[in-house]
C-alpha cells in the first residue's frame, strides 16, 4: 500500500468516526460539513427507532434531519444515544472511494447501555479540497 493510499485510509476512517461522534455530541453545521453539498443519507430501516425511513439529500435536508432527530432525542446533546462504528473496509478508486463499515446504535447510556439497532454502513466518499466528505450513506441492518 503506498503512502498515500495509508493516508488516505487514515483520513476516511477519521471522518467516519467524527460523523459518528458529532451524531451524538457535536454541533450539527460541523456534522453536515462531513458531507458533500448534494450528499445523500438514507435510512432504509427505522425498526425500534421513534423515526420513519427516509431519503435525505443535500445538506439543507441533512441539517433538517439532525434537528429532527435531536428534537425526538434519537441523537444529540442530552439524549444518552452512542453510534458505534467498527471493521470498516474501504475501496480506494483515485478520489473517490467506498467504505462498508458496521454499527451499533445504543440508548441509555447514562445508566445501563441497551443496544437498540446495529447493521451495516455502505459509503461512497469522494475526495473534495476540505479533504475527504461523504458523498452517499445506505443505512441497512444487514
Amino acid at each position: 500500500m503506498s503512502g498515500d493510499a495509508a493516508l488516505d485510509r487514515l483520513e476516511i476512517v477519521d471522518l467516519l468516526a467524527r460523523i459518528a461522534q458529532l451524531a451524538d455530541a457535536g454541533d450539527p453545521g460541523d456534522y453536515v460539513a462531513c458531507f458533500t453539498e448534494d450528499a445523500v443519507w438514507d435510512l432504509t430501516d427505522a425498526t425500534d427507532l421513534p423515526l420513519e425511513t427516509q431519503r435525505l439529500t443535500g445538506r439543507a435536508a441533512l441539517l433538517q434531519g439532525v434537528r429532527e432527530r435531536r428534537a425526538a432525542g434519537v441523537q444529540g446533546p442530552g439524549s444518552h444515544t452512542r453510534h458505534d462504528i467498527s471493521a470498516t473496509v474501504i475501496d480506494l478508486a483515485g478520489d473517490a472511494a467506498s467504505a462498508r463499515t458496521y454499527f451499533r446504535y445504543y440508548r441509555d447510556t447514562g445508566t445501563a447501555p441497551t443496544l437498540v439497532a446495529m447493521g451495516v454502513y455502505d459509503d461512497e466518499l469522494v475526495r473534495t479540497a476540505s479533504g475527504w466528505r461523504l458523498a452517499s450513506r445506505r443505512i441497512s441492518r444487514n
